[in-house]
């Protein structure tokens, strides 16, 4: 008896490789704007200490140089000129009146009664300012100020007003008595503005505007007389 065998086929090894993955979009991208924003820093970097701002900075350890020469300070200064610094207002009523040295009043009389409304500005004219009165120590500035003044008196016509007058009966308005009790009335309201400190206040907010300046240009310590 024959036995006939089957024939089995030949076993062949296939070796299997992976195709190497292509980098991505992304992670190239990435690279490519790392590299771009580090190019833009070392430029940057070139540039600044290049012009010298940025050794002079580490030179002078990060503290601001006060840069501002004598004459610099007195003429800014003096540009402010008449350096108005309070406003001093007063409403009131005054009063002024004509007679007659022979009839009484309700004959020939002329009174009158004005409600003013005023305005008293001082300040500091800083045009007159010399040299000498401006010392400079470093990073300390010294000012000697011109004295405070009223810089004027004015009666507001819209706001002031006639609030009676009584003429007698043999008598006509006098057409100088409103002007005559205006100008007394600028006078007392210079007077009034006067005890209530208006210099005081005049060279309390000038020293105010001037020292918030003198900081500005870098001085840190401000001394004003």
């Amino acid at each position: 008896m024959t036995m006939s065998t089957s024939e089995i086929p030949p076993v062949v090894n296939v070796e299997s490789r992976e195709s190497p993955k292509p980098r991505s979009l992304a992670s190239w991208i990435l690279a490519m704007l790392s590299g771009a924003i580090l190019a833009v820093i070392l430029v940057g970097a070139v540039v600044w200490l290049s012009t010298g701002l940025g050794l002079l900075r580490l030179l002078r350890g990060g503290h601001t140089q006060v840069n501002v020469d004598q004459p610099t300070v007195v003429r800014q200064i003096q540009q402010l000129r008449r350096l108005e610094t309070v406003m001093y207002t007063m409403d009131k009523i005054i009063s002024g009146e004509h007679a007659n040295a022979y009839l009484p009043k309700f004959l020939a009389g002329d009174r009158l009664l004005l409600v003013v409304h005023g305005e008293v500005v001082g300040g500091i004219d800083l045009g007159g300012l010399q040299s000498g009165d401006v010392l400079l120590r470093g990073q300390k500035v010294s000012i000697h100020l011109p004295p405070p003044e009223v810089f004027s008196t004015r009666i507001d016509n819209a706001k002031t007003k006639v609030y009676s007058r009584d003429t007698g009966l043999f008598s006509f308005p006098d057409p100088n008595l409103e002007s005559e009790v205006r100008e007394v009335a600028e006078r007392q309201l210079q007077e009034a503005a006067l005890q209530d400190g208006i210099l005081k206040s005049a060279a309390d907010n000038a020293r105010g505007t001037i020292s918030s300046m003198l900081q500005g240009f870098g001085f840190r310590e401000v001394e004003i007389r």
